[in-house]
């Protein structure tokens, strides 16, 4: 019959990702007694449920957060009251102070927060941005020397400083006072500040033992205007950029960073700073609003405040941001958010604008040769390796972390990537999965290492380039200790099953009540089984633009759906699960509901015959009153699924393609789409048969 593989004469589609699917268990009586309890739907139920909220009051601290009743921050910090005191004593004598910020969102957004704040209250303050190329992260004792000439008597660091033990040193010996205000994990020895402000230092029960670098600033000046006596248009503009840097540092969106988040995202689009509306008109940012009951009469709608959302500023204020703090110069993104003159913010706006597409095409460029390269020479040995260590010459410092992050997500372990500073150092980030400690691997690698810091997630180091080879064994050992075969799969968290038939705007208004989601609240992942793809086309630069439909009670819902940077895996099957989070899509006027996948696999029956076929694994059934036999083959290492007609005419696919053969022989066969309706409806015919069968 067909005696050559169908991968000789077809265009495989290349493989689906490898995912390992994780759903949450579904408890509907509990889910439906707590949203009686707590007059929410069964469905934003469950998925609080999900997220460790299982009684009335803890939905009710989520749902309203600003029922949570705060402490007074000098009652969580200990070091805040002496903080204050040398601010205002700096403030009144007119020393000068000078703020050692860092290069990311969360630190150059602490810097203009606490640049804006002092200067209104009549500080004479400065700053510093050490160089992300030359000098790395932290402040360090070439700032504080320079800092000690210009006549600087308090210093004060930002989203750093908590490990820069020396540096500090340094400073006292020099007579000048330190404030640390940072959020990074503690080290073994504290620097030796006047006052360190950091929520690793306060109880773990805190409300703001989750703040960002931009969250102790926003404290810190919050509170030093309470003090003095001088919130008065104080509070919204430190709000806006608090809002800034706690999204875009991925900060938790629980505790008092859900409560001063919420409120933030809601003022953001009226911000009276001209670099926010600058940022927002660059960034094509729309503020939404949804109608709210109004006092004019039962069931009228009135305009409610507009409100930004946490994706406005994660996919699209925050990388413009960030980009000027990895290719740029920082000081264009502080001029931007302390300026007040809106000519000057947009054209420092457009500078971010040019500098973030560039950093898209570096990463673009350094993430193909980096895919090139592990195809290359560690593919084979990856299941084995359980890590990835890839280092290349004339890779851009400032973007390897982006490409690290999306060689997790492509190949599912954790990534150490690399690049020459010259030809006797290297500087790398890397970026983990669940079940590894980035920060524990470079502990275990100490001695081969110069400078290294991070956390679970991420880090960052340097090492001598002698050492890579010794370096790459190490991390394949410590790998191997906690890494399992199994773990060497991207996870996927999905909260629930939904029909398509379900998806409308009453679901995804319902969902808003979980806004802002983030880290450690994050979008609602659903799941729908044995979709059909009807539409698929390639868009933008590697995107897959879709239209999928599923029969529910003898009716067909169609729905739109966009896969973000899944090109390599065009064409998907005709028939697949899909996971998703919901979108709005606004266009001409019109609002509509739309997938954005993050997660496709073949359909848990289709999976089941391919990997082991049912027995028997031939049978006959019929279709459109005409008989048809099928059955399983062993083609290569693969099974093949062939459906063969009265007239000897047989179609054949193998998992995974979107083109079959059909033909009466391997010679004379024609290539076709399995997706068209005619041979999608024959090949679930044939399964149901087999699945009868078996």
């Amino acid at each position: 019959m067909l005696d050559r593989p169908v991968s000789e004469l077809s265009k495989p589609c290349k493989r689906l990702p490898d995912q390992r699917w994780q759903i949450y268990p579904q408890k509907p009586e509990f889910a439906q007694n707590l949203a009686v309890l707590t007059n929410i739907s069964p469905i934003v139920s469950q998925l609080l449920i999900n997220r460790s909220m299982e009684t009335p009051e803890q939905v009710q601290a989520f749902l309203n957060p600003e029922s949570l009743v705060l402490p007074s921050p000098l009652e969580d910090f200990p070091d805040l009251a002496i903080s204050l005191e040398l601010l205002q004593n700096a403030i009144a004598s007119q020393t000068k102070i000078a703020i050692c910020g860092d290069y990311d969102a969360d630190g150059m957004t602490s810097t203009a927060l606490l640049l804006r704040s002092l200067r209104t209250l009549g500080a004479q303050v400065d700053y510093a941005i050490p160089s992300r190329m030359h000098e790395g992260y932290g402040i360090n004792k070439r700032i504080v020397e320079e800092f000690h000439s210009e006549g600087v008597g308090l210093i004060l660091t930002v989203d750093n400083g908590i490990s820069a033990f020396e540096p500090v040193a340094r400073a006292r010996e020099l007579g000048l006072a330190v404030i640390i205000t940072d959020h990074h994990d503690i080290p073994q020895k504290l620097p030796p500040a006047n006052a360190i402000l950091n929520p690793k230092l306060i109880a773990e029960s805190s409300p703001y033992r989750g703040v960002a670098g931009v969250g102790v600033a926003y404290i810190l000046a919050v509170s030093l205007a309470q003090q003095l006596g001088e919130t008065k248009g104080l509070i919204q503009p430190m709000l806006a950029l608090f809002t800034l840097g706690t999204i875009a540092d991925l900060a938790p969106l629980t505790g008092v960073n859900r409560r001063w988040v919420k409120r933030g995202l809601q003022h953001l689009p009226k911000s009276h700073l001209a670099g926010v509306q600058a940022l927002i008109q660059v960034g094509g940012v729309q503020a939404r609003g949804e109608g709210a009951e109004g006092a004019g009469g039962a069931g009228e709608k009135i305009p409610n405040s507009k409100s930004l959302k946490p994706e406005d500023i994660g996919f699209r204020l925050g990388p413009r941001i960030n980009a000027i703090g990895r290719i740029g110069n920082p000081q264009t993104v502080i001029e931007l958010l302390t300026t007040d003159d809106m000519g000057v913010a947009l054209e420092l706006a457009m500078q971010c604008e040019q500098v973030n597409a560039s950093r898209q095409e570096m990463c673009q460029q350094i993430e193909q040769e980096a895919i090139a390269y592990v195809e290359t020479e560690f593919v084979a040995s990856l299941q084995e390796d359980r890590v990835l260590i890839v280092v290349q010459p004339n890779w851009h410092h400032g973007v390897i972390g982006i490409v690290a992050s999306r060689l997790v997500e492509r190949y599912g372990v954790p990534v150490f990537i690399g690049t020459y500073e010259d030809e006797k150092h290297i500087r790398g980030s890397a970026r983990s999965i669940p079940e590894f400690h980035v920060f524990e691997a470079l502990e275990y690698c100490y001695d081969l290492l110069g400078k290294f810091g991070g956390h679970k997630a991420a880090g960052g180091f340097s090492l001598p380039a002698e050492n890579l080879q010794v370096l790459r064994s190490r991390l394949v050992e410590f790998a191997n200790q906690c890494l399992e075969p199994q773990h060497l799969k991207p996870l996927l968290k999905i909260d629930a099953e939904v029909n398509l038939n379900h998806i409308n705007q009453q679901l995804y208004q319902q969902l808003n009540t979980l806004h802002p989601c983030g880290m450690d609240n994050p979008d609602p992942v659903f799941w729908t089984p044995n979709v059909q793809v009807v539409e698929q086309k390639i868009v933008g630069k590697g995107h897959i633009k879709l239209t999928i439909a599923q029969t529910v009670n003898n009716q067909e819902y169609k729905i739109k759906a966009i896969a973000w940077r899944w090109g390599d895996y065009f064409r998907l099957p005709p028939r697949v699960d899909v996971a998703y989070k919901l979108r709005e899509n606004y266009f001409n006027g019109n609002t509509t509901i739309e997938l954005e996948l993050i997660g496709v696999r073949l359909p848990i029956q289709l999976q089941q015959f391919f990997v082991s076929p049912p027995t028997p694994s031939i049978t006959t059934f019929e279709y459109n009153q005409r008989q048809y036999t099928c059955g399983f083959y062993k083609n290569g290492i693969e099974a093949e699924l062939r459906i063969k007609n009265t007239e000897g005419k047989v179609l054949a696919m193998q998992p995974g393609n979107m083109i079959g053969l059909l033909g009466t022989n391997r010679q004379n066969a024609k290539e076709v789409d399995i997706s068209q309706p005619q041979y999608d409806s024959i090949i679930q015919a044939a399964l149901r048969a087999l699945s009868v069968k078996s």
